[in-house]
């Protein structure tokens, strides 16, 4: 298996220099050559494996293995999962005979992100230490320098599964002041050398942009071997696909539909692999928050940064991200919809051609740069609706939702992100086939999202946030030392010099919190 740029170019590349390279040269992401069958006998050999045997067939599936043995790679698979606070890793949860919650925050940052960034960082040692051991005598070991931007979970667990790794750095950015104080914790208490949180003056879009533009400037990324964590790095969106099949397994024979609420479509996108490589499931339903790009896409084939329908008064008509109780959704260009449009463009060409693609991919996407918007044909927006349906929720159904699942029996505490993705999944279920079971994806605790859960269920008899709901974990993590350098406007150059600092040579005194400036 190799792996193509979403914007074409002739570059093909092999499945370890995909995972450390993270973005194209070119702007666009990695995707697999062609999407592997399963095997012929998948549903009766696969039905009772565990999560990381799972894992492991999944997996094969997209890695040779002259690059990574299966023993290597189930050594790896059990190392990343071991972390993990129960058993079956991603758990599902019965709310009534038609619905079940997949639960998949039981990681060490309790969110969903472990699932794909415990195996990324064990992937980047893997790799480093291999390179770095066919090196002769006095030859300089390669090093990797990771950046990411966060909208609240992806910091924390990148930074759990890459601290104290081999020959890897770490710089996290969020946008300063909207992240949840709990995720803002999980990040800047984390004190090992090799990690450090860059809090910017901005949005998270802008912290992705940062981002993109560091691998885009070729001098910068050779100097410091940037890799990346966020979903553009294609191990995320792998390793994300095994509880789609893990789901299928558990549940009885019924037609199923995948309910993922997403911002950057990642989590969305790992489902539409799943389906494409042959899991028995209905459309997949989008779920999205005010910051509903992906939702108006569905609607009217039209890719926008602005929404022409909302008054000038709405943030959405000036294209600027609305600040919601649902967060870590709060995105206004979602960056692995890239992937899906190749995949539509490409579907859509009658001769499948992947340069055509490409070059269709490349052109959307500087219109989106340049205009804000790209209005895609009916050809290709027909593919779309095949495969999704999309929803918007707003803050006052995400904290009714909360309250009804509360009340209801058996009695369940949705975070505000499943309780967006619970809202949609009621409103499209007219759409179902009869006897359809709803899965929905629930991305993270509810204890990372206090203030949103208490608003939810204020007045609730017998309710207790630090009784009910609050993990262990948790409990004085907003009072323990941190460290973080705070960035005063969304600059690239600012950025860099941050990284510049710390990359080559970790700051002594790290056990030392400390804020400082840029």
């Amino acid at each position: 298996m190799r792996y193509l740029s979403t914007r074409g170019g002739d570059e093909r590349l092999s499945f370890e220099e995909t995972v450390l390279t993270g973005l194209a040269p070119n702007g666009g992401l990695y995707i697999p050559e062609h999407i592997p069958a399963l095997p012929a006998d998948w549903q009766t050999r696969w039905r009772d494996l565990s999560f990381p045997a799972l894992s492991v067939e999944i997996l094969s599936l997209y890695i040779d293995p002259n690059e990574i043995s299966r023993a290597e790679l189930t050594a790896l698979v059990d190392k990343s999962y071991a972390t993990f606070r129960h058993p079956d890793i991603t758990p599902l949860a019965k709310l009534d005979e038609h619905t079940y919650v997949l639960e998949l925050f039981h990681g060490p940052t309790f969110a969903f992100k472990d699932v794909a960034l415990q195996l990324l960082g064990n992937l980047f040692e893997f790799f480093l230490v291999r390179r770095n051991a066919r090196k002769a005598e006095g030859e300089k070991p390669e090093k990797l320098t990771v950046v990411g931007a966060t909208s609240g979970d992806t910091g924390s667990a990148a930074i759990y599964g890459l601290r104290n790794k081999a020959d890897v750095s770490i710089f996290i950015l969020h946008p300063k002041g909207r992240v949840s104080p709990i995720q803002e914790a999980q990040m800047t208490t984390v004190i090992d050398q090799n990690v450090h949180n860059i809090a910017v003056n901005g949005t998270f879009d802008d912290c992705q942009d940062i981002v993109k533009a560091l691998f885009a400037d070729r001098a910068f990324n050779a100097t410091h071997r940037l890799g990346a964590v966020n979903s553009i790095n294609w191990a995320r969106i792998l390793a994300q696909t095994v509880y789609y099949f893990l789901a299928y397994f558990r549940l009885p024979p019924a037609p199923l539909q995948f309910v993922v609420p997403t911002g950057n479509f990642g989590d969305a996108l790992a489902g539409y692999y799943a389906r494409r490589m042959g899991l028995p499931a209905a459309r997949l339903a989008i779920a999205t928050n005010a910051n509903d790009i992906l939702a108006r896409f569905w609607a009217s084939g039209a890719y926008a940064t602005r929404d022409p329908a909302a008054p000038a008064s709405d943030g959405r008509q000036a294209g600027a991200v609305q600040a919601t109780l649902s967060p870590a959704m709060d995105i206004l260009v979602s960056s692995n919809f890239e992937r899906l449009l190749w995949h539509l463009a490409h579907d859509a060409d009658g001769e499948r051609d992947a340069a055509r693609a490409g070059a269709a991919v490349a052109g959307w996407m500087r219109a989106v740069k340049a205009d804000g918007r790209v209005a895609l044909s009916p050809a290709v927006l027909a593919r779309a609706r095949a495969d999704f349906v999309a929803e918007r929720v707003s803050d006052a159904q995400t904290l009714a939702t909360i309250r009804a699942h509360y009340d209801a029996d058996p009695p369940y505490v949705a975070d505000p992100h499943t309780a967006v993705a619970l809202a949609a999944a009621r409103a499209v279920a007219p759409l179902n086939a009869p006897a359809t079971i709803q899965v929905v994806l629930s991305t993270a605790h509810p204890a990372k999202f206090s203030e949103a859960v208490t608003r939810a269920l204020a007045g609730a008899p017998r309710f207790d946030f630090e009784r009910d709901v609050l993990p262990e974990e948790f409990r004085g993590l907003l009072e323990r030392e941190r460290r973080v350098v705070d960035v005063e406007a969304p600059d690239v150059e600012l950025v860099k010099r941050v990284i510049e600092r710390f990359a080559e040579k970790e700051p002594e005194n790290v056990d030392e919190a400390a804020t400082v400036s840029v």
